[in-house]
């Protein structure tokens, strides 16, 4: 059988003990939160691929809204998540403002919050494009929500879509695409 390639592993595992054998079995190569590099880039082995937006406030310029971006690691994603770009790449209003002081991230997902993760965030107004970085990465298997905070909702009613691609942690990392979060915004009730 073949050998795996070898990865880069993460401190703390004990590759000493495999190295001692006297050949290379599968167990030796460290499980999902490993970090594999390739070419001095970092890769997810299973990256994300679904990203859920939720927001319970979608009335145009409706204030206190709140957008959940909730993405779950696979448990051997390879890497632990060290970052996420999210972009507006559809919707008429392309204007509205954030409070980029605002944003949050914690594990779970909305109206289920575990524990709060830091993240720094910025914001490129013309590219519609938030950059996040979490100085304490999200390990594999876990679930962690994003919590973006504008003004108040666009001014126009409308589907909104925003591109999320994730970054492992790690040295030159990869990005993965993510998915899609779509947001409709829809015009009041009342005549």
């Amino acid at each position: 059988m073949p050998l795996s390639p070898l990865r880069r592993i993460a401190p703390g595992w004990a590759l000493s003990a495999c190295l001692g054998a006297t050949y290379l079995s599968a167990t030796c190569l460290a499980p999902a939160a490993v970090a594999m590099e390739l070419r001095g880039a970092t890769y997810f082995t299973r990256p994300p691929w679904n990203v859920d937006l939720v927001s319970y406030y979608t009335t145009v310029w409706q204030s206190r809204a709140e957008y959940y971006f909730t993405i779950s690691l696979d448990p051997e994603a390879g890497a632990s998540l060290g970052g996420l770009t999210i972009q507006q790449t559809r919707g008429v209003d392309t204007r509205f403002p954030f409070f980029v002081e605002r944003t949050s991230a914690f594990l779970g997902r909305p109206r289920r919050q575990g524990a709060r993760v830091p993240v720094e965030a910025s914001f490129e107004s013309d590219a519609r494009r938030f950059t996040l970085r979490f100085p304490e990465p999200i390990s594999p298997g876990q679930t962690v929500t994003v919590v973006l905070k504008p003004w108040n909702n666009p001014a126009s009613s409308d589907t909104y879509m925003f591109q999320v691609t994730a970054f492992p942690a790690g040295p030159n990392p990869s990005p993965a695409p993510v998915g899609f979060g779509t947001l409709r915004i829809y015009d009041p009730d009342w005549p």
